[in-house]
């Protein structure tokens, strides 16, 4: 992992900054500002992935965007700009720039989340929160890595399946044929003209296929779960009220200051988010977007570890 632009400052500005990001990312429905937020979050992402994961990581949020936009079109009749119609049911173009922009908020929050558990590592979470709430602290730090942790199993899971499933199709079967029975009746339909009937059995076929990684992941999980209890326990966690920590991190007055400044600048974005969000409405029309420069007090605290980054290389630089 690359040095973030946090390691500079005590764990608390992170712990501010993020915390603060996310309520605002969450709270901030409106276009323009989950457009800012999501902007920021990805772009700090690749500074600490590097632009590859970034854009794999975008591209994984694009179709949770795009599912819960044409799900609220589907089941949301509310708008005037009429797009479409089935029968007697209209379908409004409001209900999919809400549906877009809710999207878009939890993408924002997902690589938010992402970037948190690598800036706040669980020794800084700890520091945070080992002395005045050390059972606070560990779930903060447990439930950080969560999300990635999952992500990298989900995949690792997905191909180990897609490896066991290209064995199988590759081996040949009693009957010399190289492919399982649902497959052959498959083709049979797809042959003989039942394209619907393939379809449908495609479909099967892969929704049985996500419900098992689903089923395998959590098993995993609790497994894992029980074998991390078994070895706190093993460790003598809960022996003393307050956790140690293996790095020292002393709040000086630079921290002070740093701290300070991320207050007043989130307190400048929260105040631009009320009044964005106050003047703009979906229905029954969209309408209310301010002018930009209403928008720099949010751009600049959601591009401010962005902004720490840039600064320190430029000044390293010279």
């Amino acid at each position: 992992m690359r040095r973030a632009a946090f390691d500079l400052f005590h764990p608390a500005v992170a712990f501010v900054y993020f915390a603060v990001m996310l309520a605002l990312a969450m709270t901030a429905a409106q276009p323009v500002c989950a457009l800012i937020a999501y902007g920021g979050a990805i772009s700090y992402d690749a500074v600490l992935r590097g632009p590859r994961a970034a854009v794999r990581a975008a591209a994984w949020h694009v179709p949770v965007v795009l599912v819960i936009a044409v799900a609220n079109l589907l089941f949301s009749a509310t708008g005037a700009t009429e797009l479409f119609r089935l029968g007697t049911r209209a379908f409004y173009a409001e209900s999919l720039a809400y549906g877009a922009c809710m999207g878009l908020v939890l993408a924002s929050v997902l690589a938010l989340f992402s970037n948190a558990s690598r800036v706040l590592d669980s020794d800084k979470v700890m520091a945070l929160f080992g002395r005045v709430a050390p059972t606070i602290g560990l779930m903060l730090s447990m439930v950080m890595r969560l999300v990635p942790q999952f992500a990298r199993r989900g995949l690792l899971i997905a191909d180990v399946e897609r490896a066991c499933t290209a064995a199988r199709l590759s081996a040949p079967s009693e009957k010399g044929l190289g492919r399982s029975s649902g497959e052959g009746f498959e083709h049979a339909c797809a042959g003989g003209g039942g394209r619907l009937a393939g379809f449908l059995v495609r479909g099967q076929r892969k929704a049985r296929s996500r419900l098992r990684q689903v089923s395998v992941l959590m098993e995993w999980g609790m497994e894992d779960s029980l074998e991390t209890a078994d070895a706190m326990r093993a460790r003598g966690w809960g022996a003393s009220p307050k956790r140690t920590t293996y790095a020292r991190h002393r709040f000086r007055s630079f921290d002070a200051a740093a701290l300070a400044c991320v207050c007043a600048l989130a307190l400048a974005a929260a105040l631009s988010a009320w009044a964005l969000c106050a003047r703009f409405r979906f229905y029954p029309v969209i309408d209310g977007l301010a002018p930009w420069w209403a928008y720099l007090p949010y751009v600049l605290f959601a591009f401010l570890p962005l902004a720490i980054t840039a600064k320190e290389r430029l000044t390293w630089r010279s």
